[in-house]
């Protein structure tokens, strides 16, 4: 009986496995053995052992000046912002009934699941260098300025509107794992709390909502991680060019992009992704810490 539980369980997980394997560890392996290498797409790899990444940390003025800083200020706003962000209004809407609930987290998560290109659209469309851009048409109107800024070219606006953007699309999965982690918590410990105590909402999220919802958390924890790391193509995608302007919003993505598909030097690129990957492994153990739950 033992035998037929382990094959049908082998059978069921075989399609994940396998897609898992293609599309997942196989690259990953393949990205490490690259960043070892010198490829240009053309020639076969040539191995040169850790030079990329030599190169990287001590010759790569562009990524140390730029790129490292640019990143570790957008993760450290876009990530914890979003994902408390996400965190305070799935409360909010747990607070309300279910039909305004329902019709605002839709209207809160609609924003993620639209493609990044489409987002820039919107987004280029408000923050235009002319006239007809909204922001500077409302900013002209009320004399605030007199003429257009060129908000997406310019070194000082750029990282700012970045940020903007991405926290306007960060409500997603996450979030709705935390909303649905907010309504299932147990209503009977909120008035047990109380009579052992517990005095305001403040007291009663700390010691109740989020101690209840761990799982929840993580994983929302987790997906912000992800999500802030991938979400470096919008910097391009807002200014139009890569590298963006004086590199005001370079990110390692928009570094990988360039050395990869633009120069063509995939082993460099392939560096850069390993240490991208292990950015994210990092973070991800931060969140894996503050919020798993002990044995």
């Amino acid at each position: 009986m033992n035998n037929n539980n382990h094959v049908s369980t082998s059978v069921f997980l075989a399609p994940y496995l396998i897609l898992f394997t293609t599309f997942i560890i196989i690259p990953v392996v393949i990205a490490i053995g690259l960043s070892f290498t010198y490829f240009n797409t053309i020639e076969m790899p040539s191995l040169i052992g850790l030079e990329n990444y030599v190169n990287i940390l001590t010759q790569d003025n562009t990524f140390m000046q730029y790129v490292l800083p640019n990143t570790l200020i957008f993760s450290l706003i876009v990530g914890p912002g979003g994902y408390i962000l996400a965190f305070l209004l799935a409360w909010m809407l747990a607070q309300i009934s279910k039909g305004p609930r329902t019709v605002l987290a839709l209207i809160l998560y609609s924003p993620s699941m639209t493609a990044g290109v489409a987002m820039a659209v919107v987004w280029k469309i408000i923050f235009s260098g002319d006239e007809t851009g909204y922001l500077n048409n409302l900013l002209i109107s009320i004399g605030f300025i007199n003429e257009p800024i060129q908000f997406l070219q310019s070194p000082e606006y750029l990282m700012i509107i970045m940020i903007v953007v991405t926290l306007w699309g960060s409500m997603g999965v996450g979030f709705l794992a935390m909303l649905s982690g907010v309504l299932n918590i147990n209503q009977e410990i909120y008035e047990a709390a109380y009579i052992d105590g517990i005095k305001n909402r403040f007291q009663e999220i700390v010691y109740i909502t989020i101690p209840s919802m761990k799982p929840q958390m993580l994983f929302g924890a987790v997906m912000a991680v992800v999500q802030t790391f991938q979400a470096g193509a919008i910097g391009v995608e807002l200014s139009g060019q890569n590298p963006t302007p004086q590199y005001a919003g370079q990110l390692i993505v928009n570094h990988l992009e360039d050395f990869g598909f633009i120069r063509y030097e995939m082993g460099y690129a392939a560096a850069l992704s390993v240490l991208l990957l292990l950015f994210i492994y990092g973070f991800s153990k931060i969140a894996m810490k503050l919020f798993a739950e002990k044995d």
